[in-house]
């Protein structure tokens, strides 16, 4: 009896332990499986309205039907995209906080001297997800300049004289125009403004020169006959533009602003959060909708792998130290 009792329990408690480690096993798949289980917020370091914006929220009302819960999109913005990082890098790291950012993230570091994060060792990469060329324009009423060429030639020979306007002090705006005096050894002076918009009004009524204006501001007002495109920004021709040359090729060989935008999680998000994430923002950006508000706005579909965007955040943050280091450009 003493025997059979012994072996009773014995089958008694390796049943359990079975059922426990099988129970585990399922828990643990469930568990992975059950994200998102709740809203995700994802933060936008800027104001609503611009590319950033429009980007977060076209891409997070398509994931969030992939996904099965809401993405609630924001706006932190102030110092730059400073704040809003800031606070990302702060939250817990569990996939329902992330953000999106510019290529301010890698000019940062050099522009400012305080800036709360860093943004190599806080964040997880998710996905490079599109870049918005900046467009060099002018009055569209100008005769003497028709091309990058011509500015280039009428700077060189008027040291000082011609000024161009920006959205303030290291936006993609700013650093296009400094990268064009840069790598040309031309003398303009930085006229910059709180915001794009005062900037292109004043462009327009010609108390500015030139701007590196975003294409998304700047398009309506090319369509409309109010100002005119010289060059794109980036390495390659912009498929909303075709026709307008790039800077590159233009007489400037070498230059290239890429204004990129990418998304972001707190550090220590783990990777399997981070590769469904990624894995269902590529997916969006194969789906109709998104590809028609990418092209209204003029912004170029990227997408990356977490480790393709890490590499390209370090080499860009290299870029533009040397380049912040040698022009003198600083925030503070």
């Amino acid at each position: 009896m003493k025997l059979k009792n012994i072996t009773r329990r014995r089958f008694g408690i390796s049943t359990l332990s079975a059922a426990l480690a099988v129970g585990g096993l399922l828990g643990a798949s469930f568990a992975q499986a059950a994200y998102p289980e709740r809203p995700i917020t994802w933060v936008v370091p800027f104001p609503p309205g611009g590319a950033m914006d429009v980007i977060a929220r076209t891409l997070g009302e398509t994931v969030s039907k992939d996904l099965g819960q809401p993405i609630v999109v924001e706006n932190k913005p102030g110092a730059g995209g400073n704040i809003g990082a800031t606070q990302v890098s702060n939250a817990k790291p569990d996939g329902y906080t992330i953000m999106i950012v510019a290529n301010g993230m890698a000019v940062n570091p050099s522009l400012y001297k305080r800036l709360g994060y860093d943004p190599i060792k806080d964040f997880e990469p998710i996905s490079l997800l599109a870049d918005v060329p900046n467009i060099l324009v002018t009055q569209a009423s100008r005769k003497d300049v028709n091309s990058v060429a011509d500015v280039i030639e009428q700077v060189k020979a008027n040291p000082g004289k011609y000024t161009y306007a920006s959205a303030g002090v290291g936006t993609s705006i700013h650093l296009a125009g400094a990268l064009f005096t840069y790598l040309g050894k031309l003398d303009m002076l930085h006229v910059p403004y709180k915001g794009s918009g005062p900037a292109v009004s004043d462009l327009l009524g010609g108390q500015v020169d030139y701007m590196f204006d975003s294409i998304t501001s700047s398009k309506p007002h090319i369509d409309a006959g109010k100002l005119k495109a010289l060059g794109i920004t980036t390495s390659k021709r912009s498929s909303s533009l075709p026709d307008v040359p790039t800077i590159a090729e233009s007489g400037m060989p070498g230059y290239e602003l890429r204004p990129w935008f990418a998304t972001f999680a707190p550090a220590g998000t783990p990777a399997d959060v981070i590769d469904t994430l990624q894995k269902a923002m590529i997916k969006a950006m194969e789906t109709d909708k998104v590809k028609t508000t990418f092209q209204t706005i003029g912004a170029e579909k990227i997408g990356s792998t977490p480790a393709e965007l890490k590499t390209y955040l370090q080499s860009e943050t290299d870029k533009w130290k040397k380049i912040i280091s040698e022009t003198g450009i600083s925030a503070n």
